[in-house]
């Protein structure tokens, strides 16, 4: 319960009745006609009852406590009881219920026909989730795995086939900012695959071997592509190097920093950045010597798509050159793409982008992106020029 806000002795009337000399160290409030000296200080005054500044304090803390209170809302509603008494799921209290966010907490492991099972990255049990996400079931894996088994037999579910395309969000979002991409490659006959990862809760290796855990769960599944925003391409990326499969059909990375990001080395020292952005959030700068510099080149073919102003200055007067407001355009070009395009549109909206799905799509059926066929691969020697 939290302790109340002390009332001050008197009101005052009027906005109009609190005023503030020239002086920055004092504040006045008019009582009965009359100056009521606050002290020399904002401090000495809330307690000295002036109204307006404890109002303002007032308000502060109450939005801290609600943001408190809805963050651990956030854990306590992503997180279900770990372990029912006797390690199966408990009927009386697992009933099927709507998600209700938390969605940066959970990480996917197995898709099948919609259904998903995912971890609580904080908790480490387990959740079984619809294709409309609603909770079927919820405590250790295998539980959830005999349930989705026992929903298959039910639903007449057979083996997947074909071809599947995984979707994979940046840092800070979920598979549903994917959304009118993967409208358009059900449209044209994919199984598509959104995977959710905990982006800020872990670092991108850990969500690499979320990703493994799905792809090895594709059975029946043919040829796989990635379709990847931002931050999702270094996530394939890692687990291209570490992983890897030999379905791996084509991969289409949408914004992401493959050099680095300018604007994480900028702001890696921010506090405020650093509790949004998570651990994942301090792997993303261009120092030679970092993590995205060490990640492999994928082995199967990938295009690159950018963002961009269209012209040398860019969104972002904090990043060099071009860019689309997040990352530069030439930070995206990595060597040994099939093929780039840079089209004009901001970072958190390229998935949108009409002509962005439109050269999606077309990569993936038949290897360009521009509808005359016309490539233009990213060799070592144009990025090295594009940097100097």
């Amino acid at each position: 319960m939290p302790v109340p806000f002390s009332q001050p002795e008197k009101a005052v009337s009027r906005a109009s009745d609190l005023d503030l000399e020239p002086s920055v160290d004092r504040i006045w409030v008019r009582e009965g006609g009359g100056p009521l000296d606050c002290s020399s200080s904002v401090v000495g005054c809330l307690g000295s009852g002036g109204m307006m500044l404890s109002q303002i304090w007032r308000f502060a803390g109450a939005f801290a406590l609600i943001l408190g209170i809805a963050v651990t809302a956030g854990v306590l509603v992503a997180a279900e009881p770990s372990r029912p008494e006797n390690g199966t799921p408990a009927t009386r209290l697992n009933l099927p219920t709507k998600t209700l966010g938390g969605a940066q907490f959970w990480g996917d492991l197995r898709f099948f026909h919609g259904w998903r099972i995912q971890q609580h990255v904080l908790t480490g049990h387990y959740r079984l989730i619809d294709p409309t996400d609603v909770r079927i079931t919820w405590g250790n894996r295998a539980a959830c795995e005999s349930r989705l088994a026992a929903i298959g037999a039910k639903q007449q579910l057979g083996p997947m086939s074909g071809t599947a395309v995984i979707v994979l969000h940046g840092i800070i979002r979920t598979s549903k900012s994917m959304q009118r991409m993967m409208v358009a490659l059900k449209e044209d006959g994919y199984t598509v695959v959104p995977f959710d990862y905990p982006s800020t809760r872990v670092q991108i290796q850990q969500s690499a071997d979320y990703l493994q855990e799905v792809v090895a769960g594709l059975e029946g599944i043919g040829q796989i592509h990635f379709v990847t925003h931002s931050m999702g391409g270094l996530v394939v990326r890692d687990w291209a190097g570490r992983h890897g499969d030999s379905r791996v059909g084509r991969l289409v990375m949408l914004g992401t920093p493959n050099l680095g990001a300018q604007m994480a080395d900028r702001l890696e020292a921010n506090l405020l950045y650093r509790f949004l952005f998570g651990q994942s959030g301090q792997q993303l700068g261009s120092d030679p010597q970092g993590f995205v510099t060490s990640l492999p080149t994928p082995e199967f073919e990938f295009a690159v798509i950018a963002g961009q102003a269209g012209n040398p200055e860019g969104y972002n007067p904090l990043v060099p050159g071009d860019d689309d407001g997040t990352v530069s355009v030439a930070s995206t070009r990595l060597p040994g793409a099939t093929d780039f395009v840079a089209v004009e549109g901001l970072h958190s909206f390229l998935m949108n982008h009409p002509e962005v799905i439109d050269s999606t799509r077309r990569f993936l059926k038949r290897g360009c992106l521009r509808k005359n066929g016309q490539r233009q691969p990213i060799v070592a020697a144009a990025v090295q020029a594009g940097r100097q």
